[in-house]
């Protein structure tokens, strides 16, 4: 359903009712096509800790192939963005877990959100490592919230990736105490998004050594100037941090993007610490605003009575798109998208071939019995 990117079960369903598509399928697969129904139930059922494993397990595979190398840091760490999204909106009663606000005029809504580490890189990979669920349990003060689950995210990341060079990429809401200290105890690199008043004590340090601060650069890009300053050893409340500002000049356009960082700067790295935190973004558009609104459905109901299933089936597409990522940015697909000729035309192609009978057996579709390599610019 996923891979197909049909985004509901019933759309799979009306595709399976097809006995050409069907035909198709088990020639491809070798497997039976299961109603919808029933793989809801089985969903309802699997624990998630299992499916999230699985998924980890994927991506370790294609970190141990040197899939990523390419894309790390100059010091080798690779790209990590960390977000929250919301996954669908319930009604009251849908389970113990949904989260709920109270508008100005005391109608209470509920439901779910979902935290995501997404290993991210300049030519768009946005690849789920881990996913903590943001939600209530049992009797509670306070709700659970995007801090809070942050702190479980970081254990599981560990446990998944215990050796894994990172450097987290986050938004504002990261640049605090906490967050640094989990980023030290775990030996991980950030960049966080650093806003105007934020940290009042290391702005009120930044302002004063500015001052007197030679360290600037400018480096011109056809149309496009990027004026670079940074400062090095500013102390928070125990942690040594960076401070950089970038501001993009395209012809009467002026852009300001400022991050702190757990990194030294220097002139031979700041263009690149710079652009890497605004890297940030792709688990943004890459990641939530693809499953959302281009064919993954990220907010629908796939499971309307069961939040286990929902758990389980938010996994499987964060598989699915991993998948489809793979072949997307690869060598193979990027010759195929020429002119007007999209993505979402050629996935169209594709499930066309599987309801009109053009798949007959694999070996149609088998390029060659010899391995070959697929390549990521």
């Amino acid at each position: 359903m996923f891979l197909c990117k049909e985004g509901s079960r019933n759309a799979m369903n009306n595709d399976r009712g097809e006995a050409q598509f069907r035909t198709g399928f088990e020639s491809l697969f070798g497997e039976r096509l299961p109603h919808m129904d029933t793989v809801d139930d089985v969903l309802r059922k699997i624990n998630n800790n299992e499916l999230e494993e699985l998924k980890a397990t994927l991506v370790a595979k294609l970190i141990e192939k040197k899939v990523f190398n390419k894309f790390r840091l100059d010091n080798g760490a690779y790209r990590v963005a960390v977000d929250a999204t919301g996954v669908m909106a319930v009604n009251e009663g849908h389970c113990d877990h949904c989260l709920t606000k109270t508008s100005k005029n005391g109608v209470v809504s509920y439901f779910h959100n979902v935290l995501e580490a997404k290993l991210i890189t300049p030519n768009g990979f946005a690849l789920s490592l881990a996913t903590e669920w943001i939600e209530n349990k049992g009797d509670y003060d306070k709700q659970d919230c995007e801090l809070k689950a942050f702190g479980r995210l970081a254990w599981k990341l560990k446990k998944f990736f215990p050796r894994l060079p990172i450097c987290l990429h986050a938004d504002g809401l990261y640049t605090n105490k906490t967050f640094f200290d989990i980023c030290a105890q775990h030996h991980w690199g950030f960049i966080t998004t650093f806003k105007d008043g934020n940290l009042k004590s290391v702005w009120e340090e930044i302002e004063m050594e500015l001052l007197t601060s030679d360290q600037e650069l400018r480096v011109e890009q056809k149309d496009v100037v990027y004026t670079y300053r940074w400062l090095n050893h500013i102390d928070y409340r125990g942690h040594q941090l960076a401070w950089v500002e970038c501001i993009e000049t395209r012809k009467d356009i002026v852009q300001r993007f400022v991050f702190v960082t757990s990194m030294p700067l220097k002139k031979s790295n700041i263009a690149q610490i710079a652009a890497s935190g605004r890297l940030r973004f792709k688990i943004e558009n890459e990641g939530f605003n693809t499953q959302k609104n281009l064919g993954y459905r990220l907010q629908h109901k796939y499971s309307r009575v069961s939040y286990n299933g929902m758990k389980n089936y938010v996994c499987l597409m964060q598989i699915a798109h991993m998948l489809n990522q793979l072949y997307e940015l690869s060598s193979l697909a990027k010759p195929l998208l020429t002119k007007k000729i999209t993505i979402k035309y050629l996935w169209k192609r594709m499930l066309s071939a599987l309801l009109e009978g053009a798949v007959s057996s694999i070996e149609d579709y088998r390029a060659t019995s010899c391995r070959f390599q697929i390549r990521y610019e």
